[in-house]
C-alpha cells in the first residue's frame, strides 16, 4: 500500500509542478517579478524531486546481490535525502539570494495582474497535489498526528511530498502577497520581501526533511507500536522471555528483526526448531513488514547475556 500510494502522490505532484513551473516562468518573463522567479525555480526543483523519488522507488526493487545481501530498499531513503538537499540548495538558497537582491535593488513590475492570475492558477493545481498526498497518507497514518506521521513514517516519499506541497502552497501565498502589496503600494520592495520569506520557508522545510531522511538512511528501528507487538508475539508459547531484541528498517516495507530468546530448558531439537518457526510466524502475522527474522535460542541466566 505504501509504495502504491506513494507513486500516486508523486505522479500527482510531478504533473502539477511541471505545469506550474512553465506558467511561473512565463509570468516572470512578462512581469519581472522576483517572487515569481523564485517560485518558478522552486517548481523546477520540485519537479526534479518527484523524478528522483520515482527513480528511488524503481532502483529499490532490484534483486539482492552478494554485495548487497539485504537488497536495495534504502535507495528510497537515499533519493529522498537528495531531494531534501535539492530543496534547500535550489529552492531556499536561490530565493534568499534573489529576495536580498530585489530588496537592495528594487525594480518595478510590469503586468503584475498576469503574475496574480498565474499564482492563483498555481494555487489550484498545487492544492490538488496536496489533497492527493493527504488522501494517500491517511491510508497508512493511522491515529498519529500529521507531525507524528512525518516523524515516525518509514515510508519516505509521502512525508516528502506532503511537506513539499505544503511549502509550495504557502510559498505561493507569500508570492501572491508580495506581488499584491507591490501592486497596491507601488513599492517593488514588497516583491523582494515576499521572495525572502519564501526562501526562509523552504529552508525550514528542507532542514526538517534533511534531519528525517538522514535518520532513515542511517537506520531506524521499529516504531514503538510495532516493537510492542513484536515483543508480545515473541514472548509466548515455548519462549520464556526475550533476552535481546534489535530491529532495523532496511527499506520502507522491510523490517529486520534479530533476537536472542530464552526457551524452556530441556526441549529436544525438534521442539526448539518448531518454537522458532512458530515465533517467526506470529511476528510476521502481527507486523507484516518484519520479513527478515533471525532468532537465536538460548537459556536465560542471571548474568548478562551478550547479543
Amino acid at each position: 500500500m505504501s509504495a502504491g500510494g506513494s507513486t500516486k502522490a508523486i505522479l500527482a505532484a510531478l504533473g502539477a509542478n511541471a505545469g506550474i513551473a512553465v506558467a511561473k516562468f512565463v509570468g516572470f518573463l512578462v512581469t519581472g517579478s522576483s517572487s515569481m522567479l523564485a517560485e518558478a525555480v522552486h517548481s523546477v526543483a520540485d519537479t526534479s524531486n518527484q523524478g528522483l523519488l520515482l527513480l528511488g522507488q524503481k532502483t529499490s526493487q532490484r534483486r539482492a546481490t552478494t554485495e548487497h545481501p539485504f537488497g536495495f530498499g534504502r535507495d528510497r531513503y537515499f533519493y529522498s535525502f537528495i531531494v531534501a538537499l535539492m530543496l534547500f540548495s535550489l529552492g531556499s538558497v536561490f530565493a534568499l539570494y534573489e529576495g536580498t537582491h530585489k530588496i537592495t535593488h528594487p525594480e518595478a513590475l510590469t503586468s503584475p495582474w498576469v503574475a496574480i492570475i498565474i499564482l492563483v492558477l498555481a494555487i489550484a493545481l498545487e492544492s490538488y497535489s496536496f489533497y492527493t498526498a493527504i488522501v494517500e497518507s491517511k491510508k497508512i497514518k493511522g491515529d498519529a498526528t500529521w507531525w507524528g506521521f512525518i516523524r515516525q513514517s518509514r515510508t519516505p516519499e509521502l512525508p516528502v511530498v506532503l511537506l513539499e506541497d505544503a511549502g509550495a502552497l504557502l510559498g505561493l501565498v507569500l508570492a501572491l502577497g508580495g506581488v499584491g502589496l507591490t501592486l497596491a503600494t507601488g513599492e517593488p520592495v514588497w516583491d523582494g520581501i515576499g521572495t525572502l520569506c519564501i526562501g526562509v520557508l523552504l529552508g525550514i522545510i528542507a532542514i526538517i526533511l534533511i534531519v528525517e531522511m538522514k535518520s532513515l538512511l542511517i537506520g531506524e528501528g521499529a516504531t514503538p507500536a510495532e516493537l510492542a507487538k513484536i515483543e508480545d508475539e515473541l514472548a509466548t508459547g515455548k519462549v520464556q522471555r526475550i533476552i535481546h531484541l534489535r530491529t532495523q528498517y532496511i527499506g520502507p516495507d522491510e523490517l529486520l528483526v534479530a533476537a536472542k530468546i530464552a526457551l524452556r530448558p530441556g526441549l529436544p531439537m525438534e521442539d526448539v526448531a518448531q518454537a522458532i518457526d512458530d515465533a517467526e510466524a506470529r511476528v510476521r502475522n502481527a507486523v507484516p513488514a518484519a520479513r527478515l527474522i533471525y532468532l537465536e535460542p538460548d537459556l536465560y541466566r542471571t548474568t548478562v547475556n551478550t547479543p
